[in-house]
């Protein structure tokens, strides 16, 4: 039987997305294994840049802006710039193997800077059987640079955009969802972007209330009705969030990063810190630094 020699050719015209105007520049990329639960992201933001994390197995719920989403294996997360995401209740008995890539400079046609869908598109799509190809990208990308390999950050900005090209093409066509606001859900939005402005200060629901002109039960009420949880756990967890952030992204002593958080003292801050993730704030950062060649 001849040798078969099979080619498969560019059927169709295309226009890159990306062009030196908006093009987006890796960051890092994150990996969080089964085994690998003891150290769950709080409620954060990144204003400057944009994430997308993979599920590859496992199941999660995760708070995304104002919505609740409950994850599961082939779940593609996507974080717009600026908007507050947190892991609220990992499973126990399916911790969740993921990668996270976070990159800048995304300005894509039609979409504010930072945002990679529109800020009122569902957050989570489910791309099944790409899960392994997706997986595949993120995989090698976090090999060679936690690997430090010769070349891997041109290697790994190509990896890049080829994952953003296909993760587009499987997040355009989902229609977005169609929310109906009422008076509560729209006191819970108020009061979630009144703690995202303002947990570096000491906030009571008293204040919340005044500030607001609202009862404080009524608006805990909305808000817990609109977010999943109560105003003064979202405040903690955005305390706690930020704190990782800024433990993972910067070498300030830790005293000066509780203080920017909100917290009086050091000691009570590692207190609640350890509380949250299950680990001292100096422990933490330290499990963020990759050494080359480890994997």
């Amino acid at each position: 039987m001849p040798d078969l020699q099979v080619q498969c050719f560019v059927k169709r015209d295309f226009q890159p997305v990306f062009t030196p105007e908006n093009m987006p520049r890796l960051l890092y990329i994150s990996r969080r294994e089964p085994f690998d639960q003891a150290r769950p992201r709080l409620l954060h933001a990144h204003p400057d840049f944009t994430e997308a994390m993979l599920i590859r197995s496992g199941n999660a719920r995760f708070l995304i802006g104002e919505q609740t989403y409950d994850v599961h294996s082939g779940d593609l997360l996507l974080f717009n710039s600026g908007v507050v995401h947190d892991e609220l209740s990992p499973a126990a008995d399916s911790a969740i193997d993921s990668c996270c890539a976070a990159f800048s400079g995304l300005h894509l046609p039609g979409l504010r800077p930072g945002a990679m869908i529109p800020d009122d598109a569902p957050a989570v799509y489910h791309v099944g059987a790409e899960c392994e190809d997706l997986w595949t990208l993120y995989d090698m990308m976090y090999r060679y640079l936690s690997a430090d390999a010769p070349g891997c950050e041109a290697f790994c900005h190509h990896l890049l955009l080829s994952l953003l090209g296909r993760i587009l093409y499987l997040t355009g066509t989902v229609p977005h969802r169609q929310s109906v606001e009422t008076e509560q859900s729209a006191l819970g939005l108020r009061v979630k972007d009144y703690i995202d402005a303002h947990y570096t200060e000491p906030l009571t629901l008293q204040q919340i209330g005044q500030a607001l002109h609202a009862s404080p039960y009524y608006l805990a009420h909305a808000f817990k009705e609109s977010c999943g949880i109560a105003p003064r756990q979202y405040l903690l967890r955005r305390r706690i969030g930020e704190a990782q952030n800024l433990l993972i992204s910067t070498d300030l002593p830790i005293s000066r990063i509780a203080e920017m958080v909100g917290y009086d003292t050091q000691n009570y801050f590692d207190l609640q810190f350890s509380k949250f993730v299950g680990m001292p704030p100096r422990k933490y950062r330290l499990s963020f630094q990759v050494k080359p060649g480890e994997s």
